[in-house]
């Protein structure tokens, strides 16, 4: 079996490259090779025979024709400009989240046989007026032109899906944390980052308020996910081929207090709180608790609590740099 994981370079996608390596199969069948698509790849890159790394952009219809040929089984569609530069930068935006996204389905609507496509969307899709708790029923509201890209993303996917083209199914992500590396453009970089710096002795200027809730999953935990999702039957999907993935609340206070305990008071001093009213006011527009029946029905699964977030971080972190 072929894989394609576009926003192969990033994060996420490394992580997702390791583990497909690591499993060797999807629904039983042995993965051949894996094509990473991005448009460039960290130093440490991971490296193997199975990979095929491209450099290029994914609203370019010739490098998305040579990332994907008609052979691909399964594509996970990772690729994204985050919330952040997509809210600064609109045109930057829609090309790469809208139109690149448009692009990879026709692409795979091209292949042989339908392929099963996992798609990356984001609790972004919520804002505005929203209950204190959503569930499975809340009508997704974007306030940003980030969580509207992926939004419009989702229903193209449902819709191609509905016809046959490819066999799709969305995830709604939460906050990813903590995430390695350095801080990137994302309105919620500093959920990451009020970790991670710390713990390497760096000092983390968190840009919103302390009582500031986030809805979020550790890395760990989300690709698990992405290799549950593209090994369900499509009949665990119905109709709906969209669900909210199963998360945890913490406020930026508490989840300096799980840093502390953890890492210890020195490293937790080491947050300190500058005010960003653009990055608040983006933060805020998302939803921070959600009740999951559906996602937890079909085997998705949560963190237990944020103490065993950080303490995954330092492990994964201790075996990278081992």
């Amino acid at each position: 079996m072929k894989v394609l994981i576009t926003g192969g370079g990033g994060f996420l996608g490394q992580q997702l490259a390791r583990s497909l390596l690591a499993h060797g199969k999807l629904s039983g069948q042995g993965i051949s090779t894996i094509s990473l698509l991005d448009a460039a790849y960290p130093a440490n890159a991971v490296a193997d025979a199975r990979l095929r790394a491209l450099t290029g952009d994914i609203s370019d219809p010739e490098v998305l024709a040579d990332a994907c040929p008609p052979d691909t089984g399964v594509a996970f569609h990772l690729a994204a400009v985050v919330s952040g530069a997509a809210e600064a930068d609109f045109d930057l935006g829609m090309r790469v989240n809208l139109e690149g996204t448009r692009l990879l389905l026709e692409q795979l609507r091209r292949c042989a046989k339908p392929p099963r496509l996992v798609f990356a969307s984001s609790v972004a899709a919520f804002g505005g007026t929203l209950p204190d708790v959503l569930d499975d029923s809340t009508t997704p509201t974007p306030q940003t032109s980030y969580g509207t890209q992926k939004v419009i993303g989702e229903y193209l996917v449902s819709d191609y899906a509905r016809k046959g083209f490819i066999d799709g199914r969305s995830l709604r992500l939460p906050t990813i944390v903590v995430r390695a590396g350095k801080p990137n453009a994302a309105a919620s970089s500093f959920a990451s980052g009020i970790i991670r710096e710390p713990l390497n002795g760096v000092v983390s200027q968190c840009p919103v308020s302390p009582e500031t809730g986030v809805w979020l999953l550790s890395p760990g935990k989300v690709t698990e996910a992405f290799l549950h999702a593209s090994q369900l039957p499509p009949e665990a999907w119905g109709t709906n081929r969209v669900v909210n993935l199963p998360g945890l609340t913490a406020t930026v206070r508490e989840m300096v207090a799980a840093l502390s305990y953890i890492g210890g008071t020195k490293a937790a001093s080491l947050v300190k709180f500058k005010p960003d009213p653009r990055i608040q006011r983006i933060v805020e527009t998302w939803p921070v608790r959600f009740r999951t029946p559906r996602a937890l029905s079909m085997g998705f699964k949560a963190d237990d609590d944020f103490e065993s977030v950080v303490s995954a971080y330092i492990f994964d972190e201790q075996i990278r740099l081992a």
